[in-house]
């Protein structure tokens, strides 16, 4: 009689489990990376959307209903200077910060125009308590005072840290100088009470010291790299 079993690995054996397991991960891996290939284009085009709104929020141009038709409209120049103070293009600026950490031969300057009044913004980066904190600065057109002030962060405490976002603390900043004398001081973020020398000041967050301070280095280390361009 002829042998009935067919030969093959069972379906209940430990190998048939894990050549199984195997297969589908690869599937799913598979899938997974098409997807996330398909996306990116997106995902960037959000990405650089968000931080157009994040520009224009320096500029107190806030919950704008079309982002890239404002941007259009305010953001003249996205120029890029050298820590001398040069200017060394007049474009790359927005994809210099957008990609990469500005270096000293490539800091990105916004020109803008509101109100027929020429403004300027300069990128922030920084470290608030658990990550990074960042924002843009915008100054009058003797680039003396703050005209408006946008900051985020990655991953600060809600209710303490976090407020750095809030109108509450950012409002404060308007109308600060952030020279005396022609020499640039920035603006020194502290605790309510305390007294800064030859500086504005704003009250630091209650309970959120670490990451006001983070502000406050911030600002001032910025600025700082940007002395020339805003001293001339």
């Amino acid at each position: 009689m002829a042998n009935d079993n067919k030969k093959g690995l069972s379906t209940n054996s430990n190998a048939y489990t894990l050549i199984y397991a195997a297969v589908l991960v690869v599937i799913v891996a598979f899938l997974l990376s098409a997807v996330a290939s398909s996306l990116k284009e997106r995902q960037e085009s959000n990405e650089r959307l968000d931080k157009k709104a994040q520009i224009l929020s320096a500029i107190n141009v806030n919950d704008s209903e079309d982002v890239l038709a404002d941007y259009t409209k305010y953001v003249k120049k996205e120029l890029m200077v050298n820590i001398n103070g040069d200017v060394v293009s007049e474009e790359g600026g927005f994809d210099t910060d957008f990609k990469m950490a500005a270096d000293e031969d490539h800091l990105p300057v916004y020109v803008c125009e509101v109100n027929g009044e020429t403004k300027y913004i300069v990128p922030l980066r920084g470290a608030g308590l658990w990550g990074p904190i960042w924002g843009y600065v915008g100054l009058n057109d003797d680039k003396s005072k703050i005209y408006g002030i946008y900051f985020a962060h990655e991953s600060e405490t809600p209710g303490l840290g976090a407020e750095i976002v809030t109108d509450k603390f950012r409002e404060p900043f308007k109308g600060k100088d952030i020279k005396k004398g022609g020499e640039v001081v920035s603006v020194a973020v502290l605790k309510k009470g305390n007294k800064a020398e030859g500086q504005d000041q704003v009250d630091a967050i209650s309970g959120g010291t670490i990451t006001s301070t983070g502000v406050h280095n911030m600002l001032k280390s910025c600025l700082e790299k940007y002395r020339n361009f805003l001293t001339k």
